[in-house]
């Protein structure tokens, strides 16, 4: 038996093409202008050494055959790592996607989409030079975020306003100034985490703001909270549990009942309303969220809350309350450390502008998604898969057909509340449910669904009308 050759490693190393040849090659040449030739470099010289490593571990393992490799078939392998490599850094850059899961404030793809209004005034009011902090009329430094705060403080009912970058931080700058060193009081029940970690307690902490718990899990009294006043109080604090709920036998005091308490002891009351509802949603199912006016009205003092939520606007963290409150917050050093930029201002007034003009329902999409009733779905749904219908080739393996569901709110805004809706359900005879939703992922733009029942579900309560033709035509090339 002829004993088998042992591959000369130097020999097939020599084969490699160089960094040099690399860059030469196609590929690069294509995707250079995106790259930039120092970077370009960078990854070449990252893919030869991948594939000498690979073929050295190979030969230490007796796995390499010779004639397997060639000048050509290992410059066309690193040509096409190379084009993987930067393809892998561009999937991890912000892109567009079409979101066709049903979930109306989607954390991880950004939760709130703009309005169209919204998108104009990033893009054409605050892109370049504006009046961030100038006045044109007096020609003087003016007030930064005048409009958006003065838009917030009409609607909210409030004295004043500030916009901080989250609601977290939001939570952290009122404890901080208004608490630090003293205590604050809180149910248990509302010692909550609410998402991305964030602890109600842990925060507390932070601010140097001591904890003070009364009352039990399901359920707190006023003379719970009464009784743990002291001198050294400084807040009672209401926390809107979010995504957290306890059902049964249970009982809280309303924001008049502790605002009337706090006042009466001459401290303040402080609520983290959560997810900043500017209305009453209780016509679409969600009647557990604090609507801030009515806080505003029953005596808070200061309120906080989300604006891309259910406000539908940018990642902002909102303060409210009464002027002299709110002045004392903006004075504290830490509020310019979290303070907002120029492109949030924009955003936030135009989408305040349609709360003022009465046209939330038409112009902000999360409510727009959040209002849709089942029957407009339905239609809409029968409508489109009629056009994909007519785009699908009879030999076309993608099958589909309507069926019920339920959306999702989310966002950390009314868990119990899954409005009805209708489904597209995918299914594909020559790819697995895994693999037509993989497809999907990474289609361009990439289409974002659920796998339910061993089929891809499409929800086109989130996808914009502007985005069906996309979705068509991505689905009729599968």
């Amino acid at each position: 038996m002829e004993k088998q050759k042992v591959p000369d490693i130097t020999e097939i190393l020599r084969l490699l093409p160089s960094v040099d040849a690399l860059l030469r090659s196609e590929t690069a040449q294509k995707i250079a202008v995106e790259t930039g030739k120092k970077h370009l470099t960078f990854l070449a010289r990252a893919v030869t050494d991948s594939l000498r490593r690979e073929i050295q571990e190979k030969v230490a393992e007796n796995q390499l055959k010779t004639e397997k490799y060639s000048r050509e078939i290992l410059l066309a392998e690193a040509e096409n790592r190379l084009a993987g490599a930067w393809q892998s850094e561009l999937n991890t850059s912000l892109q567009r996607v079409i979101n066709a899961t049903g979930v109306i404030i989607h954390t991880n793809l950004g939760r709130a989409p703009l309005s169209e209004n919204a998108r104009k005034a990033m893009a054409q009011q605050a892109s370049r030079y504006c009046t961030l902090e100038y006045n044109v009329e007096t020609g003087k430094r003016g007030k930064r975020g005048a409009r958006a705060e003065h838009l917030l403080a009409e609607l909210t009912g409030a004295e004043s306003a500030i916009i901080v970058n989250n609601c977290a931080a939001a939570a952290f700058l009122v404890l901080t100034a208004l608490a630090k060193g003293g205590e604050v009081v809180i149910s248990r029940g509302e010692l909550v985490e609410i998402g991305g970690d964030f602890r109600v307690p842990d925060v507390m902490t932070q601010s140097g703001a001591v904890l003070r718990e009364v009352g039990t899990t399901n359920r707190t009294r006023i003379s719970d909270y009464d009784r743990a006043i002291d001198e050294n109080t400084r807040l009672i604090l209401k926390v809107h549990p979010s995504n957290y709920r306890i059902i049964g036998f249970t009982a809280t005091p309303t924001v008049a009942e502790l605002a009337e308490l706090a006042h009466r002891k001459e401290i303040l009351l402080y609520e983290d309303a959560g997810s900043g509802a500017m209305f009453d949603l209780s016509e679409y199912g969600l009647t557990d969220e604090p609507i801030i006016s009515q806080s505003i009205v029953a005596g808070a003092d200061v309120v906080t809350f989300s604006g891309d939520k259910l406000l539908g606007g940018t990642q902002s963290g909102l303060i409210v309350g009464r002027r002299d409150v709110v002045e004392y917050i903006r004075k504290h050093p830490l509020y310019r450390a979290l303070r907002v930029d120029k492109l949030i201002y924009a955003a936030l007034e135009a989408t305040l502008e349609a709360y003022r003009k009465e046209t939330f329902l038409q112009e902000i999409p999360v409510l727009k998604m959040l209002s849709a009733t089942n029957a407009e779905l339905m239609k809409r749904t029968a409508d489109f898969a009629d056009k994909l219908h007519e785009k699908l080739a009879e030999s076309s393996a993608l099958k589909f057909e309507i069926v019920e569901g339920n959306s999702v709110v989310g966002g950390g805004s009314a868990p119990d509340v899954q409005p009805v809706t209708t489904l597209l359900a995918l299914k594909h005879g020559k790819l697995s449910v895994s693999k037509l939703e993989e497809k999907l992922r990474t289609a361009n733009p990439p289409v974002i669904t659920r796998i339910l029942d061993e089929k891809v579900l499409l929800d086109l309560r989130t996808v914009s009308d502007a985005e069906e033709s996309e979705l068509l035509e991505i689905l009729g090339s599968l």
